[in-house]
């Protein structure tokens, strides 16, 4: 029950923090508030059929085909709602750069097919149906609604509105550190973008290799990549993402004049739920690589030349 529990508190502190934060900040006006709604609309009814598709198929990856187009569509209704004002449409513009790259690079996965409720399943779910605390079928339906379909999307809601602030200061002009957040943003996705490509290639080539029954050596033999960006860093791919969103945060900053306001809950859990995603994926991957625990210890799990393991 603990990875249950865990789930019912991280949807306790997914609506506590944002509610909280939000109303001792600045109060939104009617604009914001309209574009909210709609927002909150858009996700509870994808929360719906995520849960419901999901439950009638078995897969569980029904959140992870929407991931990249969602903060796409949220981003460009709040810009609608600014009248396309030149700072929202800048965001925009980014987020899109982001999802099509994101969604192209889960589609070579086999994700996406004409029957939209297929398509290849995160291993992880199937690993974590198999373990004893969700053997019980209401154990599983509990998180699938909880975590997967609730606390989920609820996050990507989460971590596009800081536009929802940008659209309260709309008037306020864009300045340096708009350009520098942009910058950043457009090199954290070309850095994402290089290092799903590494790790593409390689996986691509090793699964070539194991079907054609030839023998693996050197990396492949190995069975993880630890080469490129992966030597800098275990995670690169992740920590380009947090990087992003925490980039798409200071806009909100720029247009606010606050360094913290309450739209920075999206991209704090996002960072959270990264800790804990991260940390599964290396149980499993230690588990079948000998050469895992090595790796770990070698190299920072997010920041490039970052602390090791021991200070992970």
């Amino acid at each position: 029950m603990k990875i249950l529990t865990t789930a019912i508190l991280l949807v306790t502190t997914l609506l506590a923090v944002p509610l909280f934060s939000l109303f001792f900040g600045t109060a939104l006006g009617p604009a914001e508030w309209r574009a909210m709604h709609t927002l909150m609309i858009m996700a509870g009814i994808v929360i719906a059929y995520t849960f419901i598709t999901g439950q009638l198929t078995g897969n569980n990856s029904q959140v992870d085909k929407l991931w990249s187009l969602l903060p796409i569509a949220y981003s460009w209704v709040v810009a609608g709602y600014s009248d396309w004002a030149p700072r929202l449409v800048i965001m925009s513009i980014l987020v899109t750069l982001w999802g099509v790259r994101l969604t192209g690079n889960f589609a070579m996965k086999g994700a996406y097919q004409w029957r939209f409720w297929a398509g290849e399943e995160d291993y992880r779910w199937q690993v974590l149906r198999q373990k004893p605390e969700f053997t019980p079928r209401l154990n599983w339906f509990l998180f699938d609604l909880l975590f997967i379909c609730g606390y989920q999307n609820v996050l990507i809601l989460l971590f596009t509105l800081p536009a929802i602030v940008v659209l309260q200061y709309v008037t306020v002009p864009m300045g340096l550190l708009d350009y520098t957040a942009a910058g950043l943003m457009f090199f954290f996705i070309a850095w994402e973008t290089v290092a799903d490509i590494q790790q593409w290639k390689f996986q691509s080539k090793k699964k070539i290799l194991v079907e054609s029954g030839e023998p693996l050596t050197g990396d492949f033999q190995k069975g993880f990549l630890d080469k490129g960006l992966w030597a800098l860093s275990r995670h690169p791919n992740y920590f380009a993402e947090q990087s992003i969103w925490v980039c798409f945060y200071l806009f909100s900053v720029a247009a606010s004049g606050q360094w913290f306001n309450w739209s920075i809950a999206g991209c704090l859990l996002l960072i959270v739920l990264f800790q804990g995603s991260s940390s599964f994926s290396e149980e499993i991957s230690a588990g079948k690589y000998p050469g895992y625990t090595d790796y770990q210890e070698r190299v920072s799990r997010f920041i490039p030349f970052g602390a090791k393991r021991k200070q992970d």
